[in-house]
């Protein structure tokens, strides 16, 4: 679909500069039209925002709003840099071979520069609620993100997530249980009360089995998280996962699963149409 064929959403494309990391920074912004109340607006953020003009994001999210299928939501995808395994990751640990360090940096410039500059630039001094997405490591620097600024995003989306995230090589003394670094910060963690989390995988992620208990480690992880956000008392009405038996780890199949979560995420209270 052509931009000038949307119905409900107009595309702007910025290149902001961020002190933080030293770089200018790409955002497709996804706004929907004649909104009477902009205030009443949420607020949408994708890291490897590249990777939603490859889905084709916009028309989807045009047809989403025109059906009436969810509310008008005013998304920001982010395309990820060069240094994208530095600058995603967790921002207060490195895995063990040192990726992540910049995703400080970037969380940072989530924080202090992109959202303010979506709040003055469109006049939208608040939104209803902000949400934090991404795929494979964007994903897991999403739900870092959205753990440690509960305040800030009231949901993280990961599709694919990377939670294998370890400070410990496989070969030197990893240990399962408190070697997995998402993990172990939400295992230390307090319960954030209206925080939810949406989880996709697919069985053709990857073959790789590290505890050869016949689950695929992408699904075994994503498991495990569940298991410790269920631990500190979050239910499965705060929780959505989906695992996709034809799904691989490519932007075909999270283009597939996008819908299912803009649904969950900004349809109906009920989940009748899901």
């Amino acid at each position: 679909m052509e931009l000038g064929a949307l119905q409900t959403v107009a595309v702007e494309t910025t290149q902001l500069y961020s002190q933080f990391l030293n770089r200018p920074m790409l955002v497709d912004f996804y706004l929907p039209k004649a909104v009477a109340e902009p205030a009443a607006l949420s607020l949408l953020l994708l890291n490897d925002g590249q990777d939603l003009l490859k889905m084709n994001f916009a028309a989807l999210l045009d047809a989403l709003i025109s059906n009436q299928n969810i509310q008008p939501v005013f998304c920001a995808g982010i395309h990820a840099g060069e240094d994208r395994k530095m600058e995603y990751g967790t921002a207060n640990i490195l895995d063990y071979e040192g990726r992540g360090a910049k995703a400080k940096r970037y969380q940072q410039f989530i924080l202090a520069e992109l959202l303010p500059y979506i709040k003055a630039t469109y006049n939208i001094p608040a939104f209803q609620q902000t949400l934090f997405a991404g795929f494979s490591l964007g994903g897991l620097m999403a739900l870092d993100a959205a753990w440690n600024y509960p305040n800030v995003f009231s949901t993280a989306a990961v599709f694919s997530g990377s939670l294998w995230w370890r400070s410990k090589a496989l070969n030197d003394g990893y240990n399962e249980d408190t070697d997995r670094i998402m993990h172990r910060q939400i295992r230390n963690g307090t319960y954030h009360a209206g925080q939810k989390f949406y989880f996709t995988t697919g069985s053709l992620d990857e073959t790789a089995d590290r505890n050869n208990n016949g689950i695929i480690d992408s699904i075994d992880d994503t498991l495990a998280l569940i298991e410790e956000l269920k631990n500190l008392g979050y239910t499965n009405a705060d929780i959505c996962y989906i695992n996709y038996e034809d799904g691989r780890h490519d932007v075909a199949t999270w283009g597939r699963a996008m819908p299912h979560f803009l649904m969950w995420a900004f349809g109906p209270e009920t989940d009748e149409a899901l």
